[in-house]
């Protein structure tokens, strides 16, 4: 799937995990168990250089993936990030 790079705005619950989504003016509610994205721990990008052999260097959750439906039953399977202020839409999948 191609990357998309669009702005949304998103709810998540206490825990983090996303619940709701605003996409083209449009609402969508989560509809499956979120899964965490990885990506490398920010905290660790001074020491990236570094031999962590083996294994790799600490990861952190980078963004999630979901599936969301609108109330018209359109559903899509979302993967999202986070920027530091605002939740960035990184790929729709149909």
């Amino acid at each position: 799937m191609p990357r998309v790079q669009e702005f949304v705005e998103l709810w998540a619950a206490e825990s983090g995990e996303p619940e709701r989504l605003v996409w083209r003016a449009r609402r969508f509610r989560v509809t499956d168990m979120p899964t965490p994205l990885v990506g490398p721990a920010e905290w660790w990008e001074p020491f990236a250089g570094h031999d962590v052999t083996p294994g790799h260097g600490p990861l952190a959750i980078a963004g999630w993936r979901f599936q969301a439906s609108a109330e018209d039953g359109e559903t899509h399977v979302f993967d999202v990030g986070h920027d530091g202020r605002r939740w960035r839409l990184l790929r729709v999948f149909d």
